[in-house]
C-alpha cells in the first residue's frame, strides 16, 4: 500500500526567517512535491515570551517571495487546522487529562531551586542532569498540601524505565537512545502552555505526518517524542535530521555572526534572486546525481532525496551564492531586473518615481551580466548621476599620454557633429578619429574612456558613452582639453 506523503515545516514566530530554516522548508517542499505529497506550514507560537510581533507574517512572506507555497496552513486552511498551537490548547488538553487518567502523565511542584539543586548534584557526580521523579509518586494529600501552599505546578510524562527507543533515521541510519538518561519531562508548564515536544508531536499525529526534516539540533527530542506516541498509540513517522550549516572556518553558524548576511528578507532586500537562494540552499548538504550546479525548482523537485544529505556539516560559502546570484541574473529576463533595480536607485535619489524607463533599462542591461546581487546598480552606476569627474593618478597617467589631447580633441568634434548620438554613431566616430590620427587600440580607447568616465577600465565604452549623453560627454572631454 502507497504511503501517503505529508510532510511540515513549523517555525516558531520569535525572530525573522533565517537560511536554516528556509532550507529545511525547502528540503521538506522538495520531497513533499517529488512524491505527490502534501506540504504543509504550522506555526509553533507556543513559546509566548519570546513571540515576535508580525513574525508569523514574515514568514509566510517569505516563503511566498522563494515559492514554497504551502497546500495547508495559515491564509490557506485545510482539514487538520487549526494551524498554530495556540488555537489546539483544548485540544493539547484533551490528549493531557488522557495521559493524566492513565498514570502516565503526573504532577510536579518542585520549585525551580529545587530543581536547580538536584541538576548541581548530579552534575558533582558526573551524571547527566535529569529529573529524578521526585513528584512521581505524589499522594492526593501530598498534591492538596503543595496546592495550599500556593505552589505552581506543571505535568510531567512518566518515562518508562530500562528501555531503549530506536528509530530509523532517512540521513543517519538507525539512532538508539536509553529512557534510564533521559528522565520524566514537562508536557506542560505552569501556565498550561504544552511544551514545544508535547504540542509538536500531537499535532504530527493528528495531522498524519508521515514524514518529520528537521536539523539536528532536534535529535535529542526525539526519543521523549516517541514515548508520547507510543503513549497513544500512535505509528511513528519516519525521520531526518538535516546537518548543521558551519561558516567558513567550519564552526557552527552563529545567528550573531554578522560576516554572512543570514535572514531571508534582507536577501531580499540585497536584490538577490529567489531562485538563486532556492538553488544554494538546496545544494547546503545535498548532492545531485549530476554534475550540475544550476537547478531551476522543478529540476530540485526532481532530483531531491533524503539519502544524498550527507552527515557531515555543510559550510554556507557567500562568494558561492553571490556567484550563482548573479548567473540568475545574468540569465534573468532584463525587464524583471529593470523591476527591481528601480527602487534601489530611487532610494539612493538616482531617479524619481516618475522616470525614463527606455533610459535606465539601458543602464541595467550595460551592468546585468556583471552584477551579483541588483543593489549593485546603485555603485556601479554612479558615473551616471556625478556631475564632475574625478581622476585618480592612474588615470592621470593616461591622460598624460603624449597623444592624448590628439585623440581628445578630434572626439569631441565629431561628438558635437553627429546628429544622433547613440552608440553605433559613437563607434562610427572613434573610427573615424583612428584614421585621421593614425591612433589605435589603447592609445584610443583608454584617454577617451578616462576623459568621459574616470575609470581606466568598465563596460562598453560605446554604450557606456551613450549613455552618459553628448552634453555630459562634450562638457568633460572639453574641460581636459582647456586645461
Amino acid at each position: 500500500m502507497k504511503m501517503t506523503v505529508r510532510l511540515r515545516y513549523a517555525p516558531s514566530p520569535t525572530g525573522h526567517l533565517h537560511i536554516g530554516g528556509a532550507r529545511t522548508a525547502l528540503f521538506n517542499y522538495l520531497f513533499a512535491k517529488k512524491h505527490g505529497g502534501t506540504y504543509i506550514l504550522r506555526i509553533e507560537d507556543t513559546d509566548q515570551a519570546r513571540n515576535k510581533e508580525n513574525a508569523e507574517q514574515g514568514f509566510m512572506e517569505g516563503f511566498r517571495w522563494l515559492g514554497l507555497n504551502w497546500n495547508e496552513g495559515p491564509q490557506v486552511g485545510g482539514e487538520y487546522g487549526p494551524y498554530s498551537c495556540m488555537e489546539r490548547l483544548d485540544i493539547y488538553q484533551q490528549h493531557t487529562d488522557q495521559l493524566l487518567a492513565s498514570g502516565q502523565a503526573y504532577y510536579c511542584y518542585c520549585t525551580e531551586a529545587e530543581l536547580e539543586a538536584e541538576r548541581e548534584e548530579l552534575a558533582a557526580k558526573g551524571e547527566l542532569p535529569r529529573y529524578l521523579g521526585k513528584c512521581r509518586h505524589l499522594t492526593a494529600e501530598d498534591r492538596a498540601k503543595h496546592e495550599s501552599e500556593g505552589r505552581k505546578r506543571t505535568i510531567r510524562f512518566r518515562v518508562p524505565e530500562d528501555k531503549v527507543y530506536s528509530f530509523n533515521d532517512m540521513i543517519r541510519g538507525t539512532v538508539e537512545f536509553e529512557s534510564n538518561g533521559i528522565g520524566d519531562f514537562v508536557i506542560v508548564k505552569s501556565d498550561g502552555i504544552p511544551t514545544y515536544n508535547f504540542a509538536v508531536t500531537i499535532d504530527d499525529a493528528l495531522m498524519q505526518i508521515s514524514h518529520v526534516a528537521r536539523g539536528e539540533e532536534h535529535l535529542s527530542n526525539t526519543p521523549r517524542q516517541l514515548m508520547i506516541y507510543e503513549a497513544f498509540g500512535w505509528p511513528q513517522p519516519l525521520f531526518a535530521h538535516l546537518p548543521l550549516i558551519l561558516n567558513e572556518t567550519g564552526k557552527k553558524l552563529s545567528k550573531r555572526d554578522e560576516s554572512i548576511v543570514q535572514f531571508i528578507e534582507q536577501y531580499a532586500e540585497l536584490g538577490y534572486l529567489p531562485e538563486a537562494i532556492n538553488n544554494f540552499l538546496a545544494l547546503l548538504g545535498w548532492s545531485p546525481t549530476v554534475e550540475q550546479e544550476i537547478f531551476s525548482l522543478e529540476e530540485l523537485v526532481e532530483q531531491f532525496s533524503f539519502d544524498r544529505v550527507s552527515k557531515s556539516g555543510a559550510i554556507f560559502d557567500k562568494d558561492k551564492l553571490a556567484w550563482m546570484n548573479g548567473q540568475y541574473i545574468k540569465s534573468a529576463d532584463l525587464d524583471r531586473i529593470v523591476d527591481l533595480a528601480a527602487p534601489f536607485l530611487q532610494s539612493a535619489g538616482r531617479i524619481g518615481a516618475e522616470y525614463d524607463r527606455a533610459w535606465v533599462s539601458q543602464l541595467v542591461a550595460l551592468y546585468k551580466d556583471g552584477m551579483l546581487a541588483v543593489s549593485e546598480i546603485v555603485p556601479l552606476s554612479e558615473l551616471f548621476f556625478t556631475d564632475g569627474v574625478a581622476y585618480d593618478e592612474e588615470a592621470k597617467a593616461v591622460l598624460a599620454e603624449e597623444t592624448a589631447p590628439l585623440v581628445l580633441k578630434a572626439f569631441r568634434d565629431k561628438v558635437l557633429a553627429l546628429s544622433e548620438f547613440t552608440a553605433e554613431t559613437i563607434q562610427a566616430a572613434l573610427k573615424e578619429v583612428q584614421k585621421e590620427t593614425g591612433i589605435k587600440g589603447k592609445g584610443l580607447f583608454m584617454p577617451t574612456r578616462v576623459a568621459a568616465t574616470g575609470q581606466l577600465h568598465g563596460r562598453d565604452l560605446n554604450q557606456t558613452l551613450a549613455l552618459l549623453g553628448r552634453e555630459k560627454v562634450a562638457e568633460r572631454i572639453g574641460k581636459l582639453i582647456e586645461l
